[in-house]
């Protein structure tokens, strides 16, 4: 699957569910959590939590997995077929009004919203809180737009590099592109001229 297809998927593909694999999601939460503690009381956010008749939602699943336990874990996902439990755009979507402030916000986003959805959760996220983005390694390049995107929000505190190339669909297809996760840490942005970069 190409990352071109990808990132529209939540446009062109309103049926189609592309599937963060559990594996990697694992793989991040163990490395993340040797560096960063995370009450498993924590109000967790899955903003684009996806989810189907024939898939689990990835984040929320691992999340609850006995390996890191945590229990409190909203969902929210545009799509009508998601099993999250808001069926809304978080853009469109006034979290802290309605829920309370998340202790971490943790996805992985359409591409094509990629940077609204970063600068949302940063607003929405606990002060000191952690947003969480799967994104691809390329992502910290970029032109004009980019540019004015890094020096908005700061640079991530880890950058959490996939050695393995994901599959995001059943047949096990990948594409040509690496991942990575992104982890802002909310007040620690404005000075920032470097991340933390490990490579799981």
């Amino acid at each position: 699957m190409s990352s071109t297809n990808r990132s529209a998927a939540r446009e062109k593909h309103k049926s189609d569910y592309y599937i963060t694999p559990k594996y990697a999601i694992r793989d991040f939460l163990r490395e993340f959590l040797k560096s960063e503690h995370i009450n498993e009381n924590s109000y967790i956010l899955d903003p684009c939590a996806g989810g189907d008749v024939k898939h689990g939602m990835s984040y929320p699943d691992v999340l609850k997995e006995p390996e890191f336990n945590f229990t409190e874990i909203a969902t929210i996902d545009v799509r009508e077929d998601s099993l999250a439990c808001l069926k809304k755009s978080y853009l469109d979507y006034d979290v802290n009004e309605n829920d309370g402030q998340p202790d971490l916000i943790i996805t992985n986003p359409p591409f094509n919203e990629s940077m609204d959805i970063i600068k949302k959760s940063l607003k929405d996220v606990k002060e000191f809180g952690f947003v969480v983005m799967l994104q691809r390694l390329n992502f910290l390049g970029g032109v004009t737009e980019k540019k004015k995107f890094w020096d908005e929000v700061g640079l991530p505190k880890y950058i959490f590099v996939h050695r393995k190339r994901m599959s995001f669909t059943d047949d096990g297809k990948t594409d040509s592109i690496e991942y990575a996760h992104y982890v802002w840490l909310k007040n620690d942005l404005i000075k920032r001229d470097f991340s933390m970069v490990k490579i799981i």
